[in-house]
């Protein structure tokens, strides 16, 4: 943007922001104080050219923007869990039951590996070209998967996909922090959990539907690329650009970035899910292969803390960690809470469908729609939270509401059986969406309010730390819970019976298995009560969930925030 002076004599950065062209009910900031940017360093002459920016913005273009902002959102959530309802489809083309599980662990650890490092590089880049690269990487990973000649390619593109799906969905709550006014936050990054939400709800529904057509499960992914050409010239052209350090040269700021810490915080969360993965699952815990997995891990996580809390190889100020975060208690809180709701919601949107396949024998849009009321009540919630925490601003006491009813709806989910009653089973989840969907989103409107002007970039990459992250581990851990005492259940109910390994693990991937499909009333019955049982103590998870957020609001200061 030209930010000289016209030839009239007037700078045109400070003539517009004099105008305030924006109406109150706009979601900019309205108190932009006018500048002369003709002498401005360059972090102040992005600031005045930002406040340009907002304030020539029409409504239809901030329209339009939002719509590509929820989009992506609604991709990143469909690709989620869109692997939940073609699992068996894609094991009868490509076969290699030991690698089923990257379908959905390959996203995650794509998504989890790379949090961090996102959070930099969206400090120390321009916002627009990164997250258009996102996007690029996110439809290079689903071409990849679409056209996938065996497990391994499809295993690559399921990572690929998760990294470039980190990306856009950092770089949209980026964009709400950077262009709405904090009043009006909290609403507009609730909505990216609603339309995350609604990819989720709806991946294995669009999952299901393509693997039982002739477009066969391919299509599942190769959808995003048609969604992605379709709605490319809004990003393209209509974003807009946004960057604290956009006039200096790019090749020194990358080369500055923590790239020890990079390297460390992925090889982390890399080696725990992979460990959590193949621990009872594939290999025999007291084995060589997992006793040497686990080590590492616990070295690797030794060696970042370290490397962190030393600034080795980089400085204070570039650490890919925001260790600074950690001297604050209501950070630390929010932290917490926000990484307690993300272990609710994940457990339970994952393992709520396969609940419903299991014991009731519903297929992928029957199990969809039995996820409905956890959808709504998590959306419900979240909007909720985004339109009074502004009013309402004594942000500790949602915190301690969103634990309790958490907390409560866990419980009850963790003493279910296959003979629980769909009703009872739908009011369960009224109370764990509800309890997740008002803190999920909170914490990153709060954080900000909190922290220094200065800080906003890293505050918001400790919350993403804590949200994906813990959404990660907490699916790693709660599948290593199914895989290993779902195994053990099914082995001693249906020992005996001349069932091999290979086939009780086919059991734990669905209807695909002929122990669910093929055998008779008896065994399917013995079968299906062994993982019921198991998926109650799945849901373990969430109660641990619950119980942190509950924890975390009860130690939050009982502080006022104002959103203004």
């Amino acid at each position: 943007m030209d930010s000289g002076v016209t030839a009239s004599g007037h700078d045109p950065v400070q003539h517009v922001v004099e105008k305030q062209l924006i109406s109150s009910d706009s979601p900019f900031e309205s108190d932009t104080v006018a500048t002369d940017a003709s002498n401005q360093p360059a972090s102040e002459q992005n600031a005045a050219e930002e406040a340009v920016i907002a304030t020539q913005m029409s409504k239809i273009r901030w329209f339009s923007i939002c719509v590509g902002l929820y989009l992506t959102a609604f991709l990143y959530g469909l690709d989620s869990t869109i692997s939940a309802a073609i699992q068996g489809p894609i094991l009868e083309t490509l076969g290699d039951l030991e690698l089923l599980p990257w379908i959905g662990t390959g996203f995650l650890l794509g998504s989890v590996a790379t949090i961090s490092l996102f959070g930099s590089l969206y400090n120390k880049l321009e916002v627009k070209w990164l997250y258009l690269g996102s996007i690029i990487t996110f439809e290079v990973g689903s071409a990849i998967c679409g056209a996938a000649p065996n497990m391994q390619v499809l295993a690559v593109g399921r990572v690929v996909a998760g990294v470039g799906g980190t990306g856009i969905y950092l770089g949209g709550v980026g964009y709400i922090n950077i262009f709405v006014s904090p009043a009006k936050r909290p609403l507009y990054t609730a909505l990216i959990g609603t339309f995350w939400g609604f990819g989720c709800v709806l991946g294995p529904v669009i999952g299901g539907a393509f693997s039982q057509s002739s477009a066969t499960w391919r299509w599942s992914f190769y959808i995003n690329l048609v969604l992605g050409a379709v709605t490319a010239p809004i990003y393209i052209f209509w974003f807009p650009r946004h960057g604290v350090h956009r006039h200096e040269k790019i090749l020194p700021r990358i080369k500055n970035l923590d790239w020890l810490g990079a390297i460390l915080n992925a090889a982390t969360y890399a080696l725990f899910i992979v460990s959590a993965t193949y621990a009872g699952a594939i290999w025999p815990w007291d084995s060589g292969k997992v006793i040497a997995l686990w080590v590492v891990t616990g070295v690797t996580i030794i060696l970042f803390v370290l490397q962190q809390w030393t600034a080795f190889l980089t400085t204070k100020e570039d650490r890919i960690y925001p260790v600074w975060c950690l001297k604050s208690r209501s950070l630390v809180m929010l932290y917490l809470g926000t990484a307690g709701s993300s272990a609710v919601l994940n457990c339970n949107i994952y393992y709520i469908p396969l609940y419903f396949e299991f014991a009731k024998g519903d297929g992928p849009i029957a199990v969809a729609a039995r996820l409905l009321p956890f959808i709504f009540l998590m959306i419900f919630g979240s909007l909720l939270s985004g339109s009074l925490i502004p009013k309402l601003n004594l942000y500790a006491a949602w915190y301690v509401i969103s634990g309790a009813v958490s907390l409560v709806g866990s419980v009850l989910l963790s003493r279910i059986s296959v003979t629980t009653p769909t009703s009872n089973m739908y009011g369960f989840e009224v109370l764990v969406g509800l309890g997740c969907g008002l803190t999920f989103q909170a914490g990153y409107s709060i954080a900000l309010v909190l922290a220094p002007p200065e800080k906003a970039t890293s505050v918001l990459s400790f919350i993403n730390v804590a949200q994906l992250g813990a959404g990660a581990l907490s699916l790693a851990t709660a599948g290593s819970i199914f895989q290993n005492i779902g195994f053990s259940a099914l082995q001693s109910a249906l020992d005996g019976r001349g069932y091999s390994s290979a086939e009780i693990r086919e059991a734990l991937a669905g209807g695909y298995s002929s122990i669910i499909s093929d055998s008779t009333p008896e065994v399917r019955a013995i079968a299906l009560e062994a993982i019921g049982s198991t998926l109650a103590k799945v849901f373990g998870t969430s109660l641990a969930g619950g119980a942190t957020v509950l924890a975390a609001g009860l130690l939050m200061r009982w502080e006022k925030v104002k959103m203004t």
